[in-house]
């Protein structure tokens, strides 16, 4: 019989030291054990079950059984062909069928015999004789289950610490870089950023620290794969929260955002207080808030401009800093912006990049124009709200 006060102890001292559930190191124990009980007594197609009793400290032993009926079993020619090819998946409504096995499987009908209200697929025990003692080759089998269930017990737990990071910001120090991918020591898990989720242009050294926003979390068998990204419009969003205290307290609300990582980025703000404004609380006293931001991003250009329920209004300020004359707009979302001479260019941008933005940020198709022409269709003054590759940005 087990020391059970020290024993339990010691599971919650690797409990602690592991950052996973003590519920998880008893099951990876009595999984152990049960492996062990099998190898030293029962046989290899046996499937045994281990329970301690935290009473007693004592294990308890079964032999468990599944419950079949007589469509579930597979003939020996439908084995044989599984043998050679692939099962394919059950689909839906379908049942299970086995290779009938006497250590894993029981009739329906020797089961009623044991047990009331039996059916297909339920399990039944046999109780076992306990047993303390085992062998060195069980004990080495019970020691690679312990430490394989407690390795699949960290990586559960760090995936679902880093899920409900998803859409947060983290900090990381750049571990090696492979090629144009780069991967991110986060210390508990290790964060990968491809090449579309890197800032254009901007250099990443071996050891440097960074901020990164978590794009998405999945299961990996070597561990959570924690996908990261500088290049995501809501990477810049999160920075302004920490930047800006009204964003953080719902004050200032980010409502739309266009961005050309590395380049340029547009970002629509309004607020839920009537007495706040929006632009000056993002901007901050001399630009130190959206500086701050700005240095994050590398230099990247960011437009702070106000949202606006009216859609003609919204759109006229998306395409600061030009000055708008006049606009018309109609059902199919499409918009005629009329600047003077002199701000056509501004307008438009370098190679269309301010229209372009305008045209993501609010969802409209914009079409800029001069006040002395207002027939005439301007080269690169057209651009619709669907998102351009990074190489034609970069062209």
């Amino acid at each position: 019989m087990l020391d059970f006060k020290n024993f339990s102890s010691a599971i919650e001292q690797i409990a602690e030291e592991r950052n996973i559930s003590k519920d998880s190191i008893v099951e990876a124990i009595e999984a152990a054990v049960a492996t062990a009980y099998r190898k030293e007594y029962g046989s290899k197609g046996e499937h045994i079950r281990a329970k301690l009793d935290s009473e007693t400290g004592e294990f308890l032993f079964w032999q468990v059984k599944t419950v079949l009926d007589e469509s579930m079993i597979k003939t020996p020619e439908e084995a044989e062909a599984e043998a050679v090819q692939e099962t394919p998946p059950l689909t839906e409504g379908e049942v299970k069928r086995y290779v009938f096995n006497e250590e894993h499987h029981i009739m329906l009908d020797d089961a009623m015999k044991i047990r009331d209200g039996v059916v297909p697929g339920d399990e039944v025990i046999f109780p076992l004789e306990p047993r303390a003692d085992f062998g060195r080759i069980a004990a080495q089998a019970a020691k690679q289950v312990v430490l394989q269930k407690i390795r699949e017990a960290e990586k559960t737990t760090v995936y679902q610490e880093f899920k409900q990071k998803e859409g947060t910001l983290v900090s990381g120090i750049i571990q090696r870089i492979e090629g144009r991918a780069i991967y991110v020591d986060l210390g508990k898990a290790i964060g990968l950023m491809y090449p579309n989720e890197t800032i254009y242009d901007e250099r990443y050294r071996i050891g440097e620290r960074r901020r990164f926003y978590i794009l998405a979390v999945q299961e990996d068998y070597k561990g959570p794969a924690v996908i990261l990204s500088r290049a995501h419009p809501q990477f810049v969003a999160k920075l302004f929260e920490i930047e800006v205290p009204e964003i953080n307290d719902k004050v200032v609300e980010i409502k739309d955002i266009a961005r050309e990582a590395g380049s340029r980025t547009k970002i629509a703000v309004a607020s839920n207080v009537e007495m706040i404004d929006p632009i000056g609380s993002c901007v901050g006293q001399k630009g130190t808030r959206v500086m701050a931001v700005m240095n994050e991003l590398g230099g990247e250009k960011i437009d702070i401009i106000a949202w606006s329920e009216d859609t003609s209004q919204f759109i006229i300020n998306s395409l600061s800093p030009a000055k708008v004359q006049k606009i018309e707009v109609n059902s199919r979302r499409e918009a005629i912006v009329y600047v003077l001479p002199d701000q056509i260019s501004l307008a438009i941008g370098k190679n269309g990049q301010n229209v372009r933005l305008a045209a993501r940020l609010t969802n409209w198709k914009i079409d800029v124009r001069s006040m002395d022409k207002p027939e005439e269709v301007v080269e690169g003054g057209v651009a619709v709200a669907t998102e351009e590759t990074r190489e034609e940005t970069e062209e």
